[in-house]
């Protein structure tokens, strides 16, 4: 009973947001069959983020299987004050995101979809560009991937000087 009250506690403490929702159209005998599909960040904003992508007949369908996904894989990354550790580039499919630390008081500089990746992670201060795809999904797992790729500084430093 007491673990339940827990995962209740964790899930209401995300914000969700719906970040792009696509329409397809399948012609067939008696017209035209629409279906959608969502994509879902969820964030605390204190560096756990997760994405979910669903699709299904009711857009309301779609949201709400994307939401549930998005809560099942919930990531932490390293953070180094309001900003990140250091710089990286990741490429996903055809989408590239390069991201850089930036001072305090920067600010979020990023494109849409990239910015609510990071505003909902809880970075405040980070450059960001993204190069190639402009495709939503691609641009999300790559800014994620890069997200998970980055490392601590100061664990970086002590495992090199124990070799």
């Amino acid at each position: 009973m007491a673990q339940a009250q827990k995962t209740e506690d964790f899930d209401s403490e995300f914000e969700e947001k719906v970040l792009y929702i696509n329409r397809c159209s399948k012609v067939v005998k008696g017209g035209r069959k629409f279906s959608f599909s969502a994509l879902i960040l969820v964030g605390d904003g204190k560096g756990h983020i997760g994405f979910g992508f669903a699709k299904a007949n009711e857009v309301s369908d779609a949201i709400r299987k994307g939401t549930e996904a998005a809560k099942k894989n919930v990531m932490t990354f390293e953070m180094e004050g309001t900003t990140i550790p250091h710089e990286i580039t990741v490429e996903w499919d055809g989408a590239k995101v390069l991201l850089k630390p930036a001072p305090e008081g920067t600010g979020v500089i990023a494109g849409s979809k990239v910015r609510s990746v990071l505003e909902l992670a809880g970075i405040k201060d980070i450059v960001s560009k993204s190069f190639g795809s402009n495709n939503p999904l691609n641009q999300v797992r790559a800014t994620i991937k890069a997200l998970m790729n980055l490392r601590n500084r100061a664990k970086t430093l002590a495992s090199r000087e124990a070799k």
